[in-house]
C-alpha cells in the first residue's frame, strides 16, 4: 500500500501534487497543501505533467517537472543558465580596491564621498568583509581604473559532455597541504 510523502499515512490511492515546486504522491487530506497535478497522454505514451494553474502547454521536449531524461535522443549538452554569461568576482577584490584607492592618493572616506557611499562600505569592502554590489562594484572600476572580474581558468569546453575524459578532479583542484 502506498504511503503519503508528507504525513506518511497508507492510503489505498495518492494524487500527485505540487507542492513549493516538488511533486509529491500525497493523501487527500494533505492535497490542499499544493497545486493538483494533471497526468496526459503524450504521443509517445509516456506521461506528462502539467499544474492546473499553468497554460496548457501538452507538447514539447522540455516537459515541466525538470526531469531530464535523455528519451528525446538528442544531445546530452548542458542547458545555459544566467550564471553562464556573468563575470566571476576576483578573489583579491579587497587588494585591488585598496590599491587602486591608494594610488589615486584618497583616504576611505574621500573615496566613498566621491562614490556616494558610506565610508563604512568601503572600509567592509577592503576588508572583504562584504562583497560588492553589481551597482558599487561599476562605480569602484569606472573611479579608480581597475577591474574586479575575471574569468575563469577553465574553459568550459573541457566541461561538455563530449569531451574525452582526460581531464579530472584532481587537474582543477589546489590542495592546501
Amino acid at each position: 500500500m502506498p504511503q503519503c510523502e508528507m504525513c506518511g499515512s497508507q492510503e489505498s490511492s495518492l494524487t500527485t501534487t505540487k507542492v513549493e515546486g516538488a511533486e509529491l504522491e500525497l493523501c487527500e487530506s494533505c492535497q490542499g497543501f499544493g497545486t493538483a497535478v494533471k497526468t496526459q497522454q503524450s504521443t509517445g505514451g509516456t506521461s506528462k505533467y502539467s499544474t492546473s494553474s499553468k497554460s496548457g502547454k501538452s507538447s514539447g521536449s522540455g516537459s515541466a517537472g525538470g526531469s531530464t531524461s535523455s528519451s528525446g535522443g538528442g544531445s546530452t549538452r548542458r542547458k545555459r543558465d544566467m550564471f553562464d554569461d556573468m563575470d566571476e568576482l576576483a578573489g583579491d577584490y579587497d587588494d585591488r580596491i585598496r590599491e587602486g584607492r591608494e594610488s589615486l592618493g584618497l583616504t576611505q572616506e574621500e573615496l566613498a564621498n566621491q562614490l556616494n557611499e558610506k565610508a563604512s562600505l568601503i572600509r567592509k569592502l577592503e576588508r572583504g568583509d562584504i562583497l560588492p554590489s553589481d551597482d558599487v562594484q561599476t562605480k569602484l572600476e569606472k573611479k579608480l581604473e581597475i577591474t574586479l572580474t575575471e574569468g575563469t581558468d577553465v574553459d568550459d569546453t573541457e566541461w561538455s559532455s563530449g569531451s574525452t575524459g582526460s581531464m579530472t578532479l584532481g587537474d582543477v583542484v589546489e590542495r592546501k597541504d
